[in-house]
């Protein structure tokens, strides 16, 4: 039986270079997930209230998927291609319980 996960990586100063290079395999990653039934939601968290941030970036995102165990979801988070690239530099994976819709 899968749970979900919230991961929550948060953004490195500096890096929406970064971001924006390693963003086509990040979004590979969420796109398998999705295919396989098991993304709840993902996306960024802008640095500034717009949905444009333009060259203010970003301060991290949050993706919601279900796997097998916090282990699965932890050992999935590690490969991101936003952890290899250094875009976030810290990682927080935590279950989360769909209550509403």
């Amino acid at each position: 039986m899968s749970l979900f996960y919230a991961i929550i990586g948060e953004d490195a100063p500096g890096s929406l270079e970064q971001r924006l290079a390693a963003r086509p395999q990040h979004l590979e990653r969420l796109k398998a997930l999705q295919s396989e039934g098991r993304l709840l939601l993902a996306g960024p968290f802008p640095a500034i209230d717009s949905a444009d941030p333009g060259p203010a970036g970003f301060s991290g995102s949050l993706i919601v998927a279900a796997f097998a165990d916090l282990a699965a979801a932890q050992t999935w988070a590690d490969a991101d291609p936003y952890v290899a690239a250094g875009v976030y530099h810290q990682v927080s994976v935590n279950p989360f319980k769909k209550v509403l819709p």
